[in-house]
C-alpha cells in the first residue's frame, strides 16, 4: 500500500481524503448526502469552481423573474460545520494525475484521493451562429448568468431566446418582468420537442402565447444582427426579429475536459460502467457529465439515482445502474406539463391512446405496446399523474377496460382521482425533481421524519420547484398508524373458519350417505329426509333474506341506525358462518347437477368471496396500505356481483321443487 493510500485510511494527511467529489450542483451535493447516511465518518472534500455556496440551480429562473430572492436560492446544508468534510468554493481542478491518485487545483495545491467522484456538469452549448459572439447575447446555466440576465432585464426593450427547451421557456417568462417584448425561436416542429409530441407541443404553445410571448416554431437562425451589438435576429426565411438581447438555451454540452486531459475514455461524456465506474478503476463520474449505455442525461433525477447508486456501492452493496427513465413532471411557466419513457415518436397509431379537452386545454396520451404501458404525455392537470409515471417507468400491464376508461374519461384506474400518496407503490416518484420516492418518504419517516419540514430537510422532496408540497403534506398527513377495525378478532376467526368451510364445500369430497340403516343417528336424514330438508331449505332462505337486508344498511342509515355499522358487519359475518351450517345440513355439501349444481356453486363462491373480504377487513390494519384496499375492493364487489343471480335461482329451485 502506497504512503498516501495509508494517510488516507488513517486520516493522518491534511491533504488525502477517502473521496474527492469535483463539482459542487445537485448531483455532487446528493452523493455526499446519500454517502455520509451509509457511512458518517468518511473522509470528503468537495471541490466547486463557482464563487458561491452550492445553490439550487432549477430555481434560477424564478430569482430573474423577481419571484424569489438570492439568499432563498442556497442550499441550507451543514457540510462546513463537519469535521470530516473539508469544502474548497472558487476553486477549479485543473489536472488529475492518476498515477499518484492525485488532484492539483487552480492555486497549485495537490491533494491524495482513494476514489475520485467526476461530478462536473455541463455548460451551455453555443450554435455555430454567424454574430453569437456579439454583446447583449448571454447564456442562461448558472448564478452568474441569471445575475446578468436580472441586470439586462431592467434595459432590455425585446429579448428574443434560442431554444424552446424547458429552460428556454423558463428564460421567456423570466424576460418579461418588465413588460420586455420576448420571442423564442425553436428550430424543432414543437416546443420541447424531446418530452412533448406535436399536439402536445401544440397545447403548449397555444398557452405560452396566451402569456404574450411569441413563439416561433421550426425556424433556423441564419445570424445574429449588429455591428458591435445584437440588433436583431434574422431567420431561414429572411424575417428579421428586432431586439436588443439574445439568450442561449439551445442545449447542454458535457463537461469533460478535465477527464479527457487525464486519459479517461470519453464519447460525448465521460464513459462509465453500471458501477458509474471509467476505465480508470478508482475514478467516477456521475451527473450530467457521465454517458452510460452511450446515453446522457440532461435532467437531475438521472443524476440522484446515479449518486445513490454510487454511494451504496462503495459502501459495499451490489448496487448497479442500469439506466433511467427520462421523465418530466413539471409546471411550464404554471401549466402542468408531463412526460414520461417512450413518448411516441416512432410508435404506431394503433399504439397511442389518446383523451383530449380542448375547452379545459387537456391533452394526455399513452404509449401501450404488447398491453405494457411504454410512455406517456400529459399537458394540463391530470390527478394521479405520479401513478402513470410510475406505471411508464417500470413498464407496468395495462388492460384493455382500462384503456377504454381513459380514452372517454382520461383516467386509467378508478382510484386514480381520490388516491392518497400512502396508497403509492414504494417505487413511485413523489418529488421529480429530486427523484424521492414513497418509499424513500417512509424510510425518513421510520427514522422520525414525521413533519414535512422534517421529510423536505431528510429526503429533499418538495425543496426545489415545490409544486409536489402538497403530496408530502398529504403523506405526512395521513401517515397515523391505522387502527383495527371494531371486533376484529372475532371477525379474523369467523372469516378463516369460513374460508376453509367454503374450500372444504368448493374441493373435497362431499360427505358420504350411512352404510346401514341400523346406525344409532342416521345423519344423512338430513338432506334426505323431506321434513327436515323443508326446514333446512327455509332456514337458509330466511337467514338468506336476513343478511341482504343487513348488507344494505350502509346505504340506509336512517332507517337502520341502531348501532355502528362495524357491529351490522359482525352480525353479517356470524349469519354468514350460520349458513354454512345450515347449508351443511340442506345438502351434505354435495354439488348436485344442473340448476342445484350452479345454485350450490353461487352459495359456496359467496362464502369463499366473502369470508376473503371479511379477512382481510379483520387484519387490514398490519397490511401495506395499497394491498388492503385492491383485495379488500375486489373482493367486496365480487362478493356484491355474485348475489344477482341468487335470488333466480334460488325462485327456480322452490318452484322445481314444489311443482314436481
Amino acid at each position: 500500500m502506497s504512503l498516501h493510500a495509508v494517510a488516507i485510511q488513517n486520516n493522518t494527511n491534511p491533504d488525502a481524503f477517502e473521496y474527492i467529489v469535483v463539482g459542487t450542483g445537485p448531483v455532487g451535493m446528493h452523493f455526499i448526502q446519500e454517502q455520509l447516511k451509509l457511512n458518517s465518518s468518511s473522509s470528503i472534500a468537495l471541490f466547486g469552481d463557482e464563487p458561491w455556496d452550492p445553490y439550487n440551480r432549477l430555481q434560477l429562473s424564478s430569482l430573474v423573474s423577481g419571484d424569489i430572492k438570492e439568499n432563498s436560492l442556497y442550499n441550507a446544508n451543514d457540510l462546513d460545520k463537519q469535521s470530516n468534510i473539508t469544502t474548497f468554493y472558487n476553486n477549479r481542478i485543473v489536472e488529475i494525475n492518476r498515477i499518484r491518485k492525485e488532484v492539483t487545483d487552480s492555486l497549485g495545491n495537490k491533494y491524495f484521493y482513494g476514489k475520485l467522484i467526476l461530478a462536473t456538469g455541463s455548460r451551455p452549448r453555443i450554435p455555430l451562429i454567424e454574430g453569437i459572439r456579439l454583446k447583449n447575447v448571454f447564456t442562461f446555466r448558472d448564478l452568474s448568468d441569471a445575475q446578468s440576465l436580472m441586470s439586462r432585464s431592467v434595459r432590455t426593450k425585446k429579448t428574443v431566446v434560442i431554444g424552446g427547451g424547458l429552460l428556454g421557456l423558463e428564460a421567456a417568462r423570466a424576460m418579461q418582468r418588465f413588460n420586455t417584448e420576448v420571442h423564442i425561436i425553436e428550430h424543432s416542429s414543437w416546443l420541447m420537442f424531446n418530452q412533448l409530441d406535436n399536439r402536445g407541443g401544440g397545447y403548449l404553445k397555444q398557452y405560452i402565447e396566451s402569456l404574450g410571448i411569441y413563439v416561433h416554431t421550426n425556424e433556423r437562425i441564419q445570424k445574429l444582427a449588429g455591428l458591435d451589438k445584437v440588433e436583431g435576429v434574422l431567420l431561414s426565411n429572411e424575417t428579421l426579429i428586432e431586439c436588443d438581447t439574445v439568450i442561449i438555451a439551445a442545449g447542454i454540452v458535457s463537461n469533460n475536459e478535465l477527464a479527457k486531459e487525464s486519459g479517461i475514455n470519453f464519447g460525448k461524456g465521460i464513459t462509465v460502467n453500471d458501477h458509474l465506474q471509467t476505465n480508470d478503476q478508482n475514478i467516477y463520474a456521475i451527473g450530467e457529465c457521465a454517458e452510460h449505455n452511450h446515453k446522457l442525461y440532461g435532467l437531475v433525477a438521472p443524476g440522484y439515482e446515479q449518486a445513490a447508486v454510487l454511494a451504496h456501492h462503495f459502501n459495499g452493496e451490489d448496487a448497479k445502474y442500469k439506466g433511467s427513465t427520462a421523465s418530466t413532471n413539471l409546471k411550464v411557466l404554471n401549466y402542468p406539463v408531463f412526460s414520461a419513457g417512450d413518448t411516441g415518436l416512432a410508435a404506431r397509431a394503433r399504439e397511442c391512446f389518446i383523451y383530449q379537452d380542448h375547452e379545459k386545454e387537456i391533452y394526455r396520451k399513452l404509449v401501450v405496446i404488447n398491453g405494457r404501458i411504454r410512455g406517456a404525455i400529459g399537458i394540463g392537470e391530470w390527478p394521479g399523474v405520479q401513478r402513470i409515471q410510475e406505471a411508464a417507468e417500470h413498464q407496468r400491464r395495462v388492460w384493455p377496460w382500462h384503456l377504454k376508461r381513459f380514452i372517454n374519461d382520461g383516467v386509467l384506474w378508478n382510484d386514480s382521482l381520490s388516491e392518497s400518496v400512502l396508497d403509492w407503490p414504494s417505487t413511485a416518484v413523489v418529488c421529480n425533481c429530486t427523484g424521492v420516492t414513497r418509499g424513500d418518504l417512509s424510510n425518513a419517516m421510520s427514522k422520525g421524519s414525521t413533519t414535512v419540514i422534517q421529510l423536505a430537510k431528510s429526503t429533499g422532496a418538495s425543496t426545489v420547484c415545490g409544486s409536489c408540497k402538497h403530496l408530502v403534506t398529504d403523506f405526512a398527513g395521513g401517515n397515523a398508524t391505522p387502527e383495527p377495525t371494531k371486533g376484529f378478532k372475532f371477525l379474523l376467526v369467523a372469516s378463516i373458519l369460513a374460508l376453509i368451510t367454503a374450500f372444504a364445500a368448493l374441493f373435497l369430497p362431499s360427505l358420504n350417505y350411512n352404510d346401514s340403516v341400523k346406525a344409532d343417528f342416521l345423519f344423512d336424514s338430513l338432506w334426505r329426509d323431506t321434513l327436515y330438508k323443508q326446514i333446512s331449505g327455509f332456514s337458509l332462505l330466511a337467514f338468506s333474506l336476513f343478511i341482504s337486508v343487513i348488507s344494505i344498511r350502509k346505504r340506509t342509515k336512517k332507517i337502520l341506525n341502531l348501532w355502528d355499522y362495524a357491529y351490522w358487519r359482525l352480525m353479517h359475518v356470524a349469519i354468514g358462518t350460520i349458513l354454512i351450517g345450515i347449508l351443511l345440513a340442506h345438502t351434505g355439501f354435495r354439488m348436485g347437477n344442473n340448476l342445484n349444481f350452479y345454485l350450490m356453486l353461487v352459495f359456496c363462491c359467496l362464502l369463499l368471496i366473502g369470508s376473503i373480504a371479511s379477512l382481510v377487513i379483520s387484519y387490514e390494519h398490519n397490511l401495506p396500505r395499497r394491498v388492503a384496499k385492491q383485495v379488500r375492493s375486489y373482493a367486496v364487489w365480487s362478493h356484491i356481483l355474485l348475489l344477482w343471480p341468487l335470488p333466480v335461482l334460488l325462485g327456480f329451485h322452490i318452484l322445481k321443487t314444489y311443482y314436481f
